[in-house]
């Protein structure tokens, strides 16, 4: 969407590594651990106030211990639905998902900032995946399905804005540039290359290591381009092999939820 200053990246930084946040774990369903959240602009003004909602945001005691954050947020003059600081662990994944269908049916963007990063952190959507680096606003669709990981450390960790659409918004939509060179295609996986990796879940099944199993399932979304869902039909797949038809009913039942589908 924009490019920052790089010394003001650096102090938002400093700020987001040094504010004693009351960071919370939420949305467990939707991680795989390892993916912690703190509030600056929400409805109550509680930082520990994490899970997002419709509302007309109003800062929390934290973004008043970071000046610089908050005069970035006052600048941009945004209409602020939820603002949010998200932490993503080493070996942390957000597991594929679309988000807002819970809310109101009014246009809203999702704006991220990241303060730190690594290479082994990005994005996966429609089979690329996109690191997202510093110095930038990006913006997210997260109505698309999508995950995030961190596969080596250090910590991840964006400022996240939920804003309405409205002229302040529309202002900072025009000087949005597109970095194709930002996306990276995943390679396909032939049908062949899903099921050896199904047996290899059911050989750690097998070995009664079916945690691990539906892990190694859901982690194919951030190496090679599925269509939607198939990590969940793959684990629902591998429950019904092992004969348990209520193991394989809650997957395709975690499937409808996270990716926003009607219920069956």
């Amino acid at each position: 969407m924009d490019q920052l200053d790089g010394s003001l990246v650096e102090r938002l930084r400093h700020e987001a590594l040094t504010a004693q946040a009351p960071w919370k774990a939420a949305y467990d369903e939707y991680q795989s651990g390892g993916w912690w959240t703190t509030s600056l602009m929400n409805e109550t003004g509680e930082a520990a106030d994490v899970r997002i909602g419709d509302c007309t945001a109003r800062p929390t005691d934290l973004l008043a211990q970071m000046p610089t954050t908050a005069g970035l947020l006052s600048d941009l003059g945004l209409s602020y639905m939820w603002v949010r600081l998200a932490r993503l662990e080493a070996n942390a994944f957000l597991w594929e998902h679309r988000d807002y269908d819970e809310l109101e049916q009014v246009e809203r963007h999702r704006l991220h900032i990241p303060l730190h990063t690594n290479s082994s952190a990005f994005l996966v959507t429609g089979g690329a995946k996109v690191h997202l680096a510093g110095g930038r606003i990006w913006r997210l669709t997260p109505t698309f399905p999508h995950g995030v990981c961190n596969l080596l450390g250090p910590d991840r960790i964006h400022l996240i804005a939920d804003v309405y659409a409205d002229d302040a918004y529309g202002h900072l939509a025009k000087r949005a540039q597109v970095l194709p060179a930002a996306a990276e295609p995943l390679p396909r996986a032939s049908r062949a290359e899903l099921a050896d990796k199904l047996a290899a879940a059911r050989c750690l099944a097998d070995l009664g290591y079916v945690d691990a199993a539906e892990q190694l399932l859901l982690r194919l979304f951030y190496s090679v381009a599925l269509p939607e869902g198939t990590s969940y039909d793959l684990i629902a797949d591998l429950h019904t092999a092992l004969g348990d038809a209520e193991a394989a009913d809650r997957w395709r039942a975690v499937k409808d939820k996270l990716l926003a589908r009607a219920a069956r």
